[in-house]
C-alpha cells in the first residue's frame, strides 16, 4: 500500500512532463518527497542534489498537508505544524529553506495560511 502512495510522485511528473510554462514543474512533482537526508523517494537524492525549488516545495508541501482539513483529521494548530517544520531541520528539510519558512509561518499572527 505505501507502495502505491509513493507512486504519486513519479506518475505526476510523468503527466508533468511536457508542461513548459511552469519551470521544472516536473521535478517538483517527482522530488518533493525527498528528504534532505537521502530517505525520502522516490530516487533517495539528497542535500544540493535535490534541486531548489523542490526542496521549497517540500517544505510548502509538508506545511500544507499539516494544516488542511484530511478527511481523517482536523487541520493542526500553527504552533504544531511549526514545531514540526523546526524538528526536521537538516533531516527531512534544507535547513536555509525551513528557517525561511519558519519566518514565514512566525509573520502569519492570524494563521491565515492555513486551509
Amino acid at each position: 500500500e505505501f507502495e502505491l502512495i509513493q507512486a504519486h510522485t513519479t506518475v505526476g511528473s510523468e503527466i508533468l512532463k511536457n508542461v513548459t510554462s511552469i519551470a521544472d514543474v516536473e521535478l517538483a512533482a517527482r522530488h518533493h518527497h525527498e528528504r534532505y537526508d537521502g530517505n525520502g523517494y522516490p530516487d533517495r537524492v539528497s542535500g544540493e542534489e535535490i534541486p531548489l525549488l523542490v526542496r521549497i516545495v517540500a517544505v510548502a508541501d509538508s506545511y500544507g498537508a499539516m494544516t488542511s482539513n484530511r478527511s481523517y483529521r482536523k487541520y493542526l494548530p500553527q504552533e504544531t505544524a511549526r514545531r514540526e517544520i523546526e524538528m526536521n531541520i537538516g533531516t527531512q528539510f534544507d535547513p536555509d529553506v525551513a528557517r525561511c519558512m519558519l519566518g514565514i509561518i512566525d509573520g502569519d499572527h492570524a494563521y491565515s495560511l492555513h486551509e
